[in-house]
């Protein structure tokens, strides 16, 4: 156990009171409060509330997919890097993992690296092709940590995000699922003959779009959101929609505490 600033249900040593124990056999002899013995003759210790870091792993999408529309992948990496800030302000442990690059993960204690860190997410860049964001996960995933958070657009399989949140729960791990989508994948606008290449596999295909068409995947879109979100809430998990355009500050001061996720 390594202090911090945030209050446990443990006890320990702090300086904040928490109530009386009749003192037991094995008992550190230095709590036990003379001036109870004095009116009562009997032996009680004191209990402090304890005050605990906690240790967070944010997962960073960085598949060429999340990278491949520069509003969604500028606001991925400001909310990763807001995060991080919030975590080591609060004199918590971070492991910050990059998943699908080559960039290396961060791992750092306290509010001294908060801005250090903060720049070095926000300047974070990747080139190189890469998709398979679940299975790449799986295998960077850290053990011991007691909040995990995904940030990610969540597109997909279901049953790849299935697996992977089975793995972090049955580690012990509370989840913040957090899906982020640009606009233009909410609320497409395009109309005509295009030419859409996926940006993970670089296929190509060639479509007419209309507004039926569009519909249609709106439709589709919707109905993988709920399964997402059915799935997160199976094993326990919190999940979020954010839409990539909305304020930063909107998303961590009006969303995350309409969702429970912050205060």
């Amino acid at each position: 156990m390594h202090k911090g600033s945030r209050r446990s249900n443990a006890f320990g040593s702090s300086l904040e009171f928490s109530d009386f124990r009749a003192y037991q056999p094995g008992d550190d002899v230095r709590q036990i409060d003379w001036n109870v013995f004095g009116r009562t003759e009997k032996h009680y210790i004191k209990r402090f509330l304890d005050e605990q870091e906690l240790s967070v792993a944010i997962y960073l999408d960085m598949t060429s997919s999340m990278r491949a529309l520069p509003e969604k992948w500028e606001q991925a990496r400001k909310l990763a890097a807001s995060l991080s800030f919030v975590v080591l302000a609060g004199e918590d442990r971070l492991s910050f993992i990059p998943v699908g690059t080559h960039a290396h993960p961060i791992r750092r204690k306290g509010a001294v690296h908060r801005k250090g860190v903060f720049r070095e997410i926000v300047g974070l860049e990747d080139t190189e092709k890469s998709g398979d964001f679940y299975e790449q996960l799986r295998k960077v995933m850290v053990r011991n940590q007691q909040l995990a958070i995904i940030i990610s657009d969540g597109l997909e399989p279901i049953e790849n995000v299935e697996a992977t949140l089975r793995k972090l729960r049955s580690a012990r791990q509370e989840i913040w699922y957090i899906q982020l989508l640009a606009k233009e994948e909410l609320q497409p606008v395009y109309d005509g003959d295009l030419k859409l290449v996926d940006s993970e596999k670089e296929t190509a295909i060639n479509v007419s779009l209309n507004p039926t068409l569009i519909g249609n995947y709106q439709k589709r879109l919707a109905q993988h959101n709920e399964q997402l979100e059915a799935v997160c809430r199976r094993f326990g998990s919190h999940y979020m929609l954010v839409n990539a355009d909305t304020d930063i500050q909107t998303i961590l001061f009006n969303e995350f505490p309409r969702h429970g996720l912050m205060n």
